[in-house]
């Protein structure tokens, strides 16, 4: 059967379709059926079964008899370490952790909290969440005191499990000192921390609060798996909301297991055994479905990375972690592509590695630039697809279901709809617009399995966010269009969500943060094109009244702002200090026309503007710190 037909059934016969995904699952109890609509427009999937996530990703494939295979390979240029957990060897780690937890209290639906770099601990903590029904929250490892102190009092953990460090290149990130700051922040503070102590720093632990990871773990009796309904949520994951309040996505426990397992093997064309990488952080949403539970759940082996595509050592560090460990399928984001091309254009490091496993190259998390695309097709000699989807809907949105049929590529196109997304292109009034015209993509409802039924303690805000712009739709938030062919393209943002090497930051959170400054009265933050990570945050700072401070002081003291209140992956180190900003008569701030003159592209001049003046001031700004050229 091809991708036409199967992705027709899909939206012909969801339940059919579904219910025969779900097959491939073990269940404890099946679903009496698959998509529960009586609470539409929310809308749930295989909720009435007993299912267990850590059984499908670990203990199955142990009974199945390939305990023996590799299910984790950790490879750290920044530690020099190289080592492999075979799935027999995973169920004994992640069930003695899941005894641990239990015995300090854990139970079915207690959220927990993990801070941790990119080791397989971080997986094994997500794992035995999972193996006692817990609900795990990941905060990437970069984020600030400040971000983790919100989300601890959004989802109000039983437990945080954290390590004392995380090393970038050249420097050793200390995470205890952020979570401590952090939970001293925090209005609501977690029972208990467990603490994974590096080598490389071994941080001081609060008695009576803080345990080690080890130590925690002695004596315990190693937990069995806890059935759980099939809406259950698995985890809480925040993403950037463009109120600068992180918004809590929920993933439903049966529905991501199903949509997971069917998206390996029709997607990324792998089968149980073979090497799968994203190259990615376990943060993030590529993280949770492609480092950490895709592969698992079917099978494959998983290799968690803990390094730069450039600097650790070099621009080969890709290629050989392809080669050594015989990757068949690798993801990563178009920003890291161009980090390895800018170092290495003529690809001479490539040249020093066997690739031939590989079979295909995935990109995702930002628009993939034809150069780059085109860049990785000559070099690697694969075909590269773009994908896309959102932290929302858990995986593939659109696709190229190159293990069900290769379809050619339209370089700029993340190709088709994927099963259970009926995807549209809408005008303002909700209407259908005809192919070739741009417009907000939406899908209309109910999405697929594995997507998100609702925000964490957040319904109305899930409802606003999602489904009241277009009723009986899901608003993704992106703008594009169809061609003839019924290939999708992404063109832009329709909020202020910018991307940032692959990582969405909201503007305004960054906004809200500047306008603390005491010396600032307003201010903006807009994404400029940057030709290594997409994009760079750009703040426009207007002083109060009777300020005379350098303004380089000012600037730098917003930069450390940010640092300090957002982290390091804000990427933030660009701020100009105007006289003001360019708004229409209704006080709303121009950031679209200030991108354009970032960027040296041509605007027409809107007919609302206060005062065209202003944009001169704007891009004279700009030239000054080595932007809006052309």
């Amino acid at each position: 059967m091809g991708y036409k037909d199967i992705y027709a059934r899909s939206l012909a016969d969801p339940e059919g379709f579904w219910m025969q995904e779900a097959d491939k699952i073990d269940w404890v109890k099946k679903p009496s059926k698959a998509l529960f609509d009586d609470n539409a427009p929310l809308y749930e999937w295989f909720s009435d079964g007993l299912v267990n996530t850590c059984w499908n990703a670990v203990d199955r494939h142990v009974e199945a008899g390939r305990g023996a295979q590799a299910a984790i390979i950790h490879d750290s240029p920044v530690t020099g370490t190289k080592h492999k957990i075979s799935y027999a060897q995973l169920r004994s780690r992640v069930a003695r952790l899941a005894g641990a937890l239990r015995a300090k209290g854990v139970e079915k639906g207690d959220r927990v909290i993990i801070y941790m770099p990119m080791v397989p601990e971080a997986l094994e903590a997500m794992l035995a969440c999972a193996r006692i029904g817990a609900v795990h929250s990941v905060v990437f490892g970069g984020f600030a005191a400040h971000e983790l102190a919100v989300r601890i009092d959004d989802c109000a953990p039983k437990c945080i499990i954290a390590a004392s460090c995380g090393i970038e290149p050249g420097r050793v990130v200390h995470y205890k000192p952020l979570l401590d700051g952090a939970i001293e922040q925090a209005t609501h503070k977690p029972e208990f921390c467990v603490i994974f102590q590096r080598e490389e720093e071994v941080a001081r632990l609060i008695e009576g609060r803080d345990y080690d990871w080890h130590a925690c773990q002695y004596g315990v009796e190693p937990a069995e798996c806890v059935p759980v309904e099939g809406n259950h949520p698995a985890y809480i994951l925040y993403t950037s909301g463009t109120t600068g309040a992180p918004k809590g996505v929920v993933r439903p426990t049966g529905g991501h297991l199903v949509a997971l397992n069917w998206t390996m093997k029709n997607i990324y064309n792998v089968d149980p055994g073979d090497v799968f990488w994203a190259a990615s952080d376990v943060g993030w949403v590529v993280g949770h479905s492609y480092i950490c539970y895709g592969p698992l759940i079917h099978g494959n082996t998983t290799i968690v990375f803990e390094g730069k595509p450039v600097g650790t050592p070099d621009a080969g560090t890709f290629w050989r972690v392809i080669s050594e460990h015989k990757v068949k399928s690798f993801f990563t984001a178009p920003t890291a592509l161009r980090a390895i091309k800018r170092d290495d254009p003529e690809a001479r490091e490539l040249a020093k590695y066997d690739i031939s496993h590989l079979r295909a190259l995935y990109l995702a998390g930002e628009r993939a630039d034809p150069d780059t695309i085109q860049w990785a097709q000559k070099v690697m000699n694969v075909p590269v697809y773009d994908h896309w989807w959102q932290t929302e809907t858990g995986w593939t949105i659109a696709g190229n279901p190159a293990g069900v049929e290769a379809l050619p590529v339209k370089i700029g196109s993340p190709t088709v709809a994927m099963p259970g997304y009926d995807v549209r292109i809408l005008d303002e009034g909700g209407h259908e617009v005809a192919p070739g015209t741009l417009g907000a993509i939406a899908v209309k409802l109910p999405l697929p399995p594995g997507t998100l039924p609702t925000l964490w303690n957040a319904e109305g805000r899930y409802r606003k966010s999602y489904l009241n712009t277009f009723p009986g739709y899901y608003e993704t938030g992106d703008a594009g269009m169809k061609d003839e062919d019924g290939y999708l393209w992404i063109m832009a943002r329709t909020d202020d969500v910018i991307n940032v090497a692959g990582h969405r930051l909201s503007t305004g959170a960054m906004e809200e943060v500047l306008a603390s400054h005491p010396d600032v009265a307003e201010c903006a933050v807009i994404g400029a094109a940057d030709e290594l990570k997409g994009q760079t945050p750009v703040g426009f700072v207007c002083l109060t009244k009777g300020v005379n401070r350098p303004h380089a002081e000012i600037t730098a003291e917003c930069v450390k702002l940010i640092r300090d209140q957002i982290g390091p992956v804000a990427a933030f180190k660009l701020a100009v200090v105007v006289d003001r900003l360019p708004k229409t008569r209704s006080g709303k701030i121009l950031r679209a026309i200030m991108v354009k003159i970032a960027d040296g592209l041509e605007f027409k001049m809107p007919a609302t503007i206060d005062d065209p003046a202003i944009l001169d001031e704007i891009r004279g700004a700009l030239q000054g710190i080595g932007l809006a050229k052309g």
